[in-house]
């Protein structure tokens, strides 16, 4: 009686070890998945043994109660012990199998900072419909991002800077519409941005600086309410700087710098959120507005390398506070006001203009 006692428990145990392991349909994918990728250094990838893939399996998370795969974790650089035992950053070749997709049930992938990955971006992975965060950071992927990413319907963080994707935006993109973070960075992404990118209404950052983006900033960005973060920097952006970017409520920093952009600069933006605004090297005319006020705070305003002309306007000894100032390559002229913020400002700030005089250049 005894000894039965011990089998059924035994088998009970063994059972409830079954039912507790991730699906085999869940590992067989993250084992192909493994097998487009080749990663000589860490071992990152040793743990990936056993029938649970939910158990020790480097980066990888399941859903407690479905011991589904939920997360995948993998991140090149990271204060993991794994890395600081090998002393250096991690390295990875190889290509993100469509495998991936088979595991419908993930919630975020993080394949970031590794180096060498390559091949392009899986378009099935559009197909998983309780994606919340996409962070492919710091490869070498290709191709075009998936035309249909807009199906991502729970999608907050997309992130595939510092990587080689080219074609253009998506349209479908704009339909993300829980989408909060999106960075394109350094890519060799082309085409227009969407006229209806305001329909990104959750957007805080948008980073998409670098790349080979043209045609004129779509005016319907201003409809974005929580967007803090813009930077379009380093594109083939022309035509006017729309002036409803001034008046919205969250916008902190706004880098339009290394465009075609022309025009003159909207007195919106010198009385705005807007603390750190950067529109260098474009064509940028006519003349700074006079319009600084007790609400013009700005860490940094740079309006070096464009076509500006007139003086500095008086108004600008009323902003309540300018940290960096850089009009320096204009064709700007008269006397630089005296008092705050020009008492410590360089010769470089100025540097460069037709005519004009007064510390810290030469005397008038």
């Amino acid at each position: 009686m005894n000894t039965l006692v011990v089998f059924v428990v035994v088998i009970l145990a063994a059972t409830s070890c079954a039912v507790r392991a991730c699906p085999p349909s869940d590992r067989a994918a993250l084992l192909a998945f493994k097998a487009g990728l080749h990663e000589p250094y860490l071992g990152i990838f040793n743990s990936w043994t056993g029938a649970d893939c939910c158990h020790k399996w480097y980066g990888i998370s399941c859903d407690l109660e479905t011991r589904r795969v939920a997360d995948i974790n993998l991140r090149g650089e990271s204060e993991d012990p794994i890395f600081e035992r090998a002393k250096r950053t991690g390295y990875m070749t190889g290509t993100i199998s469509p495998a991936i997709c088979r595991l419908t049930r993930l919630s975020s992938v993080t394949i970031a900072d590794w180096k060498g990955i390559s091949g392009e971006i899986p378009r099935c992975i559009s197909n998983l419909p309780f994606l919340r965060i996409l962070d492919l950071i710091g490869n070498k992927l290709t191709g075009p991002l998936p035309t249909d990413i807009g199906r991502l319907q729970r999608l907050t963080v997309l992130n595939v800077a510092d990587n080689l994707i080219s074609g253009t935006i998506p349209k479908s993109l704009t339909n993300i519409s829980t989408l909060m973070h999106l960075d394109l960075r350094n890519n060799k992404i082309s085409g227009e941005l969407p006229l209806d990118f305001g329909r990104l209404g959750m957007l805080s950052r948008a980073l998409l600086s670098r790349n080979q983006l043209s045609g004129t900033i779509p005016a319907s960005i201003s409809q974005i309410y929580r967007l803090a973060d813009l930077d379009l920097s380093l594109n083939k952006l022309s035509g006017p700087i729309p002036a409803s970017l001034g008046k919205m409520a969250v916008l902190a920093t706004l880098n339009l710098d290394c465009n075609n952009i022309s025009g003159s600069i909207p007195p919106s933006l010198i009385v705005s959120a807007i603390s750190n605004l950067n529109l260098s090297r474009n064509s940028l005319q006519s003349f700074i507005p006079n319009v600084f006020g007790p609400r013009s705070y700005f860490t940094v305003i740079d309006l070096s390398y464009n076509k500006l002309r007139g003086s500095i306007p008086p108004t600008i000894l009323s902003a309540s506070y300018i940290g960096h100032l850089d009009l320096s390559h204009n064709h700007l002229c008269g006397r630089i006001p005296a008092g705050s913020p020009f008492d410590h400002l360089e010769a470089s700030s100025f540097s460069y203009n037709d005519c004009l005089c007064g510390k810290p250049l030469r005397a008038c």
